[in-house]
């Protein structure tokens, strides 16, 4: 499976219970974003003839980052692209971002957008093209599809923060989550939204897709402001009312 677009495609791994490594190609070369592991991901690779070019860090956590030094071993070359306020969490990123920098990668431009909330240095990537006919999100665990990450070091207002910066991207942008908890999320909303078909019919689609063996995601932002109820919560009592629902959903 992949999404195209133009000359690169991006691929999905799944490891783990349910992370997924997402692995974006260009010709010969390869960017992998949050390798939880390093083997599928360097079997991958090497499977399809690529060189790895560089690893998107979104945040420190093990199941983000457990892969990488693995995969610079095999790839020594390869830039890890971290928080610049992540040295101690992340101490082996090679080339070090900020809120707002822009650099480039595989032909593309790439912003740096600080999305804290889940962590306290959380960052997301956000791929754009002027001939594109999407553009590409790499939130790690700030945006899931119908969900948004747990608060485990931040607060409800830099999460509400957070999701508006992204919610405020265009609604084509196409968004590579790091965890399979769209069919988890959508059932969530469902039940304190029962008649909202947006929301029944895409959890419909999620679900023959996961029996299909596919991945739920890419979701687009038009989507998610559909049937994501994080990102429709209007002030932080609403999304914070929100976030303490879902963390005591069928506790």
């Amino acid at each position: 499976m992949s999404e195209k677009e133009s000359e690169f495609t991006i691929h999905p791994i799944t490891v783990l219970q349910d992370n997924i490594v997402w692995v974006w190609v260009h010709n010969c070369n390869a960017v992998v974003v949050d390798p939880s592991i390093s083997s599928p991901v360097e079997r991958w690779i090497l499977d399809n003839n690529l060189s790895l070019e560089a690893i998107l860090q979104t945040h420190h956590h093990e199941d983000h980052i457990g892969g990488t030094q693995n995969l610079i071993k095999r790839w020594p070359n390869a830039m890890v692209i971290a928080s610049k306020k992540e040295l101690k969490r992340i101490p082996f990123q090679t080339f070090s971002v900020d809120d707002n920098d822009i650099f480039h990668l595989l032909d593309s431009e790439i912003k740096v957008i600080e999305v804290n909330g889940h962590t306290n240095n959380h960052i997301a990537f956000y791929i754009s093209k002027a001939d594109a006919k999407y553009n590409i999100l790499f939130p790690g665990d700030t945006l899931f599809g119908g969900g948004c990450g747990r608060l485990l070091e931040g607060t409800p207002i830099q999460m509400f923060e957070s999701l508006y910066k992204l919610n405020s991207l265009p609604e084509n942008t196409k968004i590579y989550s790091a965890h399979e908890y769209t069919e988890n999320n959508l059932k969530w909303a469902l039940e304190l939204e029962p008649n909202n078909i947006s929301i029944i019919e895409r959890l419909k689609l999620v679900q023959i897709k996961l029996q299909k063996g596919m991945c739920s995601l890419p979701s687009s932002l038009l989507e998610e402001r559909k049937t994501n109820l994080f990102l429709r919560a209007d002030n932080v009592e609403d999304f914070t009312a929100l976030r303490k629902h879902k963390d005591c959903w069928k506790c």
